[in-house]
């Protein structure tokens, strides 16, 4: 049975951070999940949603005050949605390189228009005829 406020302290920072915590899992598979179905709207939602638990969990554990620190279960629990973190950036990196390929391919870039100098030395443009322009 708890005696003290800082028992009762304690365990309530337990409580919030196993929630905090708890909501960054959830929303790490709402994102998996997302990603998997090729959903924009639904990855989107879930990114934001993501990066929104996160917030509160950085907070609530970084503001835990309790002499212990965070419970070697919790730190477990954390790193491991860390390195989930991590590989669906990865992936989200791996396809979006994918896309920017594929439109390099099918939508390359216009030609670079070619430096010419007029009379005065200045850099002059080529005009539609082709002749440059001072």
């Amino acid at each position: 049975m708890l005696s003290t406020p800082s028992e009762h302290d304690a365990v309530r920072n337990l409580g919030e951070l196993e929630t905090a915590l708890g909501a960054v899992e959830l929303e790490l598979a709402a994102l998996g999940q997302a990603l998997q179905a090729h959903d924009p709207a639904a990855t989107e939602h879930a990114a934001n949603a993501l990066h929104r638990a996160l917030q509160r969990a950085v907070e609530r554990f970084g503001h835990q005050a309790s002499p212990q620190g965070v419970p070697m279960p919790l730190r477990r629990r954390l790193a491991m949605a860390g390195g989930r973190v991590a590989a669906q950036r990865e992936a989200v990196h791996r396809a979006s390189s994918a896309l920017d390929r594929a439109i390099d391919v099918l939508l390359p870039a216009p030609p670079q228009p070619i430096g010419v100098y007029g009379a005065s030395g200045q850099t002059a443009r080529r005009g539609s005829s082709g002749y440059a322009e001072a």
